[in-house]
């Protein structure tokens, strides 16, 4: 239902005697701020998990208040509903009486209520007492016990409220939930469903454009000149699957441990987890589902490609917790990513990858990964701030420019060494033919680093050269030219 929020509630006048109970979590914000709380410790400080046995056996609220005590969420990014808040501002002006009520710890509760600066009253967990289920909804009515009230909620874990208030308008509620609405076992006089379709959303989540960067996996199998083999390039295809689905897994993954850095950025904060489309435990099921998928494609192929991935399991899992947030490791760590990738292919290709390949790919790699932190630095205004979620500032672009563009020359100069080797010779008829690939690539190189600085690769430089015609053009002239040398 996308009415506006007067016209899912009843008039309401007069508002003197009225209050008026909201739920934090799912209705006021798209997202559970326990949880946001939770990955935003694991984030920052991924050691503090070591500590999670020992606040546990304090019991859950203990366990809630050190997590809130320790993460330093900001609470002004949250998904708010701001149709919502603008009209419980409206009321409270009228004269209500505005109750946050949450199960995260107060210590947050406090926050959100200071930023919206129109709550009266809180109701929230503490360090000793964890008020969810009964608990609460005892405390509250006793509270609420000489007023005309009414709830907002999600409806999780509040029906026995829902029995006892003058009018409810139900935010999101959950199949089984809205079900017995509709049979008119609960009641409910509104219901606000803004959700995207969730089909819609789990593939934006996914990433599912993210998987061509996989497209490196068939590289070893083409300069081997083994592409016309059907079983090596269907093992291949069968690699490719595994990647996509690992990196499926790893970027939601990513994305709940980068919720307030994508929320600061224009485009990121669009993502399904940071605009609260999804709920934030569905990465903590679907990932291990995904990578246990990939897992078993990869062993289909053999044990050198399940290596092979979980050595990019692992990289990729550290440069998520550890290497992004550190300065010139999170480029180097990237490089690797996109250079496992090519001894990934040819092992599944079983085709050995060649020093020259892998020295190509490495530096290439480092330039498109410094070319993609200068373009977050370039879309950075304020001067001597760090990005969010890096260990960069503006004033850092021209030292990375210089990186990026002598490691995008030694990618040339490592393919020129190898055309003038004695294994080319043994590939290619006729090898001058290849020298025409240097020019190119000095182009292509070149072009991409112009394009960064003046703002023009606003994504990933992999993602942008899938989507930028002339790259589409160049690679058309390139194979070519491997054509024209022609493959022996």
């Amino acid at each position: 239902m996308s009415a506006s929020w007067q016209s899912l509630l009843p008039d309401l006048a007069p508002e003197a005697d009225l209050s008026i109970c909201v739920d934090l979590d799912g209705a006021l914000v798209r997202t559970d701020t326990f949880l946001e709380c939770l990955f935003a410790l694991l984030a920052r400080r991924p050691l503090s998990a070591l500590l999670f046995p020992l606040w546990l056996l304090r019991g859950w609220a203990a366990f809630k208040h050190e997590v809130a005590r320790r993460s330093d969420l900001r609470v002004e990014n949250l998904p708010y509903r701001e149709g919502l808040l603008n009209w419980l501002r409206g009321r409270r002006e009228a004269g209500a009486r505005l109750v946050l009520v949450t199960r995260s710890d107060r210590l947050i509760a406090e926050r959100v209520a200071q930023h919206a600066g129109c709550f009266d009253s809180i109701f929230a967990s503490e360090a000793s007492v964890n008020r969810k289920g009964a608990t609460r909804s005892q405390a509250l009515l006793k509270y609420l016990s000489n007023s005309r009230w009414g709830y907002v909620s999600n409806g999780r874990g509040d029906l026995a409220l829902w029995r006892r208030a003058g009018w409810v308008v139900a935010v999101n509620p959950g199949l089984r939930l809205r079900r017995a609405i509709r049979r008119g076992q609960i009641r409910a006089d509104s219901i606000l469903d803004d959700r995207p379709p969730l089909g819609k959303a789990l593939l934006r989540a996914a990433r599912l454009v993210q998987w061509s960067k996989n497209v490196l996996l068939f590289v070893p199998l083409l300069v081997s000149h083994k592409f016309t083999d059907p079983k090596r390039f269907l093992d291949v295809l069968t690699a490719f699957l595994a990647f996509g689905l690992y990196a499926s897994a790893l970027y939601m993954i990513n994305d709940l441990l980068d919720l307030d850095a994508d929320r600061c950025h224009p485009v990121k904060s669009k993502r399904p987890f940071a605009a609260g489309d999804l709920p934030l435990t569905v990465p903590l099921v679907a990932s291990p589902a995904l990578m246990a998928v990939a897992a078993l494609l990869a062993l289909r192929i053999g044990w050198e490609l399940l290596l092979w991935l979980l050595v990019y399991a692992l990289l990729s899992l550290s440069y998520v917790s550890f290497f992004k947030a550190r300065l010139l490791l999170d480029v180097i760590v990237l490089a690797g990513l996109y250079t496992i990738r090519l001894w990934a292919g040819g092992a599944a290709a079983h085709v050995s990858v060649s020093p020259w390949l892998a020295a190509f790919g490495l530096f290439l790699f480092l330039s498109l990964a410094l070319a993609k932190r200068c373009s977050e630095l370039w879309a950075t205004s304020a001067p001597n701030q760090p990005v969010p979620g890096r260990d960069y500032t503006p004033e850092d672009t021209g030292l990375l420019e210089a990186f990026g563009c002598a490691s995008a020359y030694l990618s040339c100069l490592v393919l020129a060494l190898y055309i003038n080797s004695p294994d080319v010779v043994r590939l290619y008829k006729r090898p001058p033919f290849l020298w025409l690939l240097v020019p190119i690539l000095v182009y292509w190189t070149s072009r991409l680093w112009l394009l960064a600085r003046r703002g023009q690769v606003k994504q990933d430089p992999v993602l942008f050269t899938l989507t930028d015609r002339t790259s589409w053009g160049v690679a058309l002239v390139s194979l070519s030219i491997l054509l024209a040398a022609g493959m022996q």
